[in-house]
């Protein structure tokens, strides 16, 4: 920071999710994890690593001193590099310390050219290329930082590790990295960076020479569906022990047995086939969905069964807001019914194929991905996934078939004798107040994940999880659902009670004018409409109800304000 005049703030911009390290980036991890840890850490190290080239690092900057002798240690004592406060409006307000000047100013938003020309690359191999090359500070920082990085862990073997992919696993686990070090140094080009590296003072240790002189131009490589790692002793690609169960998509690109634009469907053996997408955002976007309907047209008729899941950072971010927002601006409502249309039918199709569909989600799930997931016949949960319908936030209500989910789950576990509204005000509140599950385990708290759905403790193993999870239901004697005709709804009367409720939290300012017009779709819906009694209806009806409040909503100010504030924030 100090070596290129920079800020916390453009600090923790360049070294947060841009590079696929957690949003914390580095001043704010520093300050949940504690200042005195940092302390106590760098210090130790720079007193027991006394014959390592990269031992200065660990001496503490004057200013980290100071900010210790200041109590001035994170979150525990309130401030850190980073103060929360109140402003005049009374509003919460994060702060930054500026560390020239030990003062608090108003958080900055960090722009650079580099990062403007990486928002459009969303694969993070891809963007590495990009980041390392910029002509501006940022590419200043990157190349200074990675080329130390890749020079100092060519170094730390053998002294760690014989095996180099031993030391990404540990960065990457330890540290929350989507690619370790040597993955890093991969997807910049090995070849390429040594001269750049060497131009820097930051040279490389002599194996990587050798590696590059015998013919071998990465640290890993796909041989026959497998990820190998560069062997330093052999000077031969050795398969990753532990491994050879795992399925990585990117390692079955010669099993692809279609593709479009956004998605593929790969041939994961065993008759099992997956479906994958790499939309920005992974959002469901009409080549998703495509892509989805001929993955189930495919099993149906050339395989056992069906996995929908990838291996991004995220499972789904929901609907093209984007789009939605376009088409809402320009009035063009049929469009927008027709995109809601063929989602809901697309989420019907995992519920009622002729085949078992296992759904795979991990990372942030929300909205449309969390609908797939409600819609599976098994879902195969990463154990952090972060999962939820969403959509109140931008004055839009589920509209895939989130809301008919959670009202047939209640119908479904009605006993005789039960109070059955208190039971749908659950959900209700769930979907209403935007309740997001952290875990899987959570997510089943919350009726998101059914009992019988499974959780993958391991990431890596999850694709291979659901895999088997399919071959399960088959041996099983997997049939055909059948569409429901009796979920229980309440009619005039739930949503009595709903409205009552609302109309309370709406005076006691707890919600808006608009939040409880988008509440008031959700009560409409979940209690089948404008019914005059309590009875039950088909599968298909919610759907359509939840169609009109989608188009409704789509027409007003509020929701087209939030969606333009999500969209340019």
């Amino acid at each position: 920071m100090q070596k290129f005049d920079l800020n916390v703030d453009e600090i923790d911009k360049l070294t947060g999710p841009v590079i696929g390290r957690p949003k914390s980036a580095t001043f704010r991890t520093s300050d949940v994890v504690g200042l005195d840890t940092l302390v106590k850490v760098s210090n130790n190290l720079y007193a027991g690593l006394v014959d390592d080239e990269g031992r200065e690092m660990f001496k503490l900057p004057e200013v980290v001193t100071k900010l210790e002798q200041n109590k001035w240690l994170g979150d525990k004592t309130g401030q850190g590099f980073y103060k929360k406060t109140k402003n005049a409006k009374g509003e919460t307000e994060i702060l930054t310390l500026d560390l020239k000047t030990l003062e608090y100013k108003p958080k900055a938003k960090a722009k650079f050219a580099t990062l403007e020309t990486t928002k459009t690359i969303d694969n993070l191999k891809d963007r590495f290329k990009v980041l390392l090359s910029g002509k501006d500070k940022a590419g200043d920082f990157y190349r200074d930082a990675f080329y130390d990085l890749f020079r100092y862990v060519s170094n730390r073997i053998p002294e760690i590790s014989d095996e180099l992919f031993r030391i990404d696993d540990a960065v990457s686990g330890g540290f929350g990295w989507e690619l370790g070090p040597f993955e890093t140094w991969d997807a910049v080009g090995v070849e390429k960076s040594i001269p750049l590296m060497e131009s820097t003072g930051y040279k490389p240790n002599q194996w990587v020479y050798d590696m590059l002189a015998s013919g071998n131009k990465s640290f890993y490589k796909v041989e026959g569906g497998q990820k190998k790692y560069y062997d330093i002793p052999s000077k031969t690609y050795k398969s990753i022990p532990g491994r050879e169960s795992f399925i990585i998509l990117e390692s079955k690109s010669e099993n692809v047995v279609w593709k479009n634009a956004d998605s593929k469907i790969t041939d994961i053996g065993d008759g099992v086939i997956d479906f994958s997408w790499s939309s920005k955002s992974y959002t469901l976007g009409s080549s998703v969905i495509e892509g989805l309907y001929k993955s189930i047209d495919l099993a149906e008729t050339e395989y056992k069964g069906l996995v929908v899941g990838h291996q991004g950072a995220d499972f789904s971010l929901g609907a093209n807001l984007g789009l939605v927002f376009m088409y809402a601006i320009e009035q063009d409502y049929d469009e927008i019914d027709f995109m809601i249309k063929a989602f809901q039918n697309a989420v019907m199709r995992i519920r009622y194929s002729s085949i078992p569909v296992v759904v795979a989600p991990q990372g942030r799930t929300l909205g449309g991905g969390c609908e797939m997931t409600m819609h599976a016949d098994i879902a195969q949960a990463a154990a952090e996934t972060y999962i939820g319908l969403v959509e109140v936030g931008v004055g839009l209500i589920p509209g895939g078939g989130g809301t008919k989910e959670f009202t047939k789950r209640v119908s479904d576990a009605m006993q005789e004798g039960d109070v059955e509204l208190n039971a749908l005000q659950n959900a209700f509140m769930t979907i209403a107040t935007a309740k997001v599950a952290t875990s899987a385990e959570e997510a089943r708290d919350l009726g998101i994940l059914k009992k019988l759905d499974r959780v993958s403790m391991n990431k890596d193993r999850q694709i291979a999880d659901a895999k088997q999870a399919v071959l399960d239901l088959v041996a099983a004697g997997y049939t055909k659902p059948v569409q429901a005709t009796n979920i229980k709804v309440q009619g005039r009367t739930g949503q009595a009670l709903f409205l009552a409720g609302l109309q309370g939290m709406q005076m006691g300012r707890f919600i808006s004018e608009h939040d409880a017009k988008v509440a008031k779709w959700i009560a409409n819906i979940m209690c089948g409409g404008d019914l005059t009694s309590p009875q039950e209806v088909s599968e298909p009806y919610l759907p359509d109800l939840a169609r009109e409040a989608f188009l409704s909503l789509t027409g007003e100010k509020k929701t087209l304000e939030r969606i333009q504030a999500i969209l340019t924030g």
